[in-house]
């Protein structure tokens, strides 16, 4: 695993690595002024910005390829064929796949969790069967089986947290049993930047029989993600936190789990034959591919892949874990702020609480200083509700991110502070 998400460590890191945060000038978003001042963009774990070539090739696609793929006998829909699998070639290769087949096109990481809750554990689950997530999850890796279980019988239990966000990876072990037939965790916590020990906690899994899914959504752009090496079944991300667009994302499954499981959407592309007395199925991937994809959106994120390839995940990684030092030290300097999420391993994400003043309100504030934030729950209520606090204020960092963002975010906090004294 990248050196971003080991060591939560901050007393003598190295500085960021030179020459990535200067890839910000490749991002046009970046160079505009929002309220007079320039952009201190912080959400990344919302999404992230687009380089300039993963924009070029959206439109590119447009002006020169558009045509629906698969079906066509002509040469642009040949062409517009080739370069969506292509793509698919891409994201094998991120992900280190056995094969390409093994990589389904979705909307994002909900809706490829949602496949597999409709899918494979609607087909497979009965009554008594369990599937086990943490605290941490997002709530769309809690609500899809959560209406399974509510479809199958089956019941989700959930494996708690320590003080510091960490996995009791003691009481994992204890719930995994004989029922257990599925655990889908998060890679990396959107709200706390935990990383969890998924090649540990497959290797578990597997020992009772069970299935794993992992959310990878936080986890793609900031570190080498191999699925072979960690084991998984399922891999689910989205291209828009990888800075690809919005509404397309990937699922990897195991080919035989895939080849196994039925459709949970019908219609053109992923029939082999169609009558009306019984259709038949094409084979994975393209039988979870029911009609016309977003063509355009995964052309552009197997260039956004090639971004991260370019400037490359270990670079990237390396300063992001000494940035995320750099934040933490800047941070914990400022009197009445209490971080959340003190894990030992950790990725770029500083969730925090400051006395006196609202989530919300803070990021109000800091937006009139054109540092934008995430403040909420963060699509993690039992999380928040595990803390005993409504919501947090989160700053998440990103390739383009430098130690002047985080100066930036430290000041603002603290005109905040002095606001808020002054009332």
């Amino acid at each position: 695993m990248s050196v971003a998400l080991q060591s939560g460590s901050v007393a003598g890191e190295a500085a960021p690595t030179a020459g990535v945060a200067s890839r910000a000038a490749d991002f046009p978003i970046l160079s505009r002024r929002v309220r007079g001042k320039r952009l201190v963009y912080l959400d990344n774990a919302a999404t992230t910005q687009k380089p300039e070539s993963v924009i070029d090739a959206e439109a590119r696609y447009y002006r020169e390829s558009n045509a629906n793929i698969h079906r066509g006998v002509h040469w642009l829909s040949q062409h517009s064929t080739d370069l969506y699998e292509e793509s698919r070639e891409r994201v094998r290769a991120l992900l280190n796949a056995q094969r390409s087949d093994e990589i389904v096109f979705t909307r994002g990481t909900t809706e490829a969790v949602n496949l597999v809750a409709n899918s494979w554990a609607r087909s497979n689950l009965k009554p008594g069967d369990e599937i086990l997530v943490t605290t941490m999850e997002h709530h769309s890796n809690i609500v899809p089986w959560q209406l399974a279980c509510a479809q199958t019988g089956a019941v989700l239990r959930v494996a708690p947290i320590g003080d510091g966000g960490a996995l009791d990876l003691d009481a994992f072990d204890a719930m995994l049993g004989a029922r257990t037939r599925l655990v889908a965790v998060a890679h990396v916590s959107n709200a706390l930047g935990t990383v969890n020990p998924v090649a540990r906690l497959v290797q578990r899994a597997h020992a009772v029989g069970a299935m794993v899914l992992v959310d990878g959504a936080q986890a793609v752009a900031h570190t080498a993600v191999d699925v072979q090496s960690i084991g998984c079944d399922f891999y689910a991300f989205s291209g828009h936190k990888v800075y690809g667009p919005t509404g397309v994302g990937a699922l990897y499954g195991r080919y035989d789990l895939l080849q196994a499981m039925p459709p949970w959407q019908g219609g053109g592309d992923m029939i082999r034959t169609v009558a009306f007395e019984a259709s038949t199925w094409a084979d994975a991937p393209q039988r979870f591919e029911a009609g016309t994809p977003n063509i355009a959106g995964v052309v552009a994120l197997g260039a956004a892949i090639d971004y991260l390839r370019e400037v490359g995940i270990e670079r990237i990684a390396a300063h992001e874990h000494a940035l995320l030092a750099y934040g933490t030290r800047a941070l914990e300097s400022i009197p009445g702020l209490r971080l959340i999420g003190t894990a030992p391993g950790k990725a770029g994400i500083l969730s925090f609480t400051i006395d006196g003043i609202h989530p919300h309100d803070l990021g109000t504030i800091l937006d009139t200083e054109g540092v934008a934030i995430r403040a909420g729950h963060h699509c993690t209520m039992p999380l928040m509700k595990r803390f005993g606090i409504p919501g947090t204020a989160r700053a998440s960092l990103a390739l383009y991110n430098d130690e002047s963002d985080v100066d930036a975010l430290a000041a603002a906090i603290r005109r905040a502070q002095d606001l808020f004294d002054g009332r």
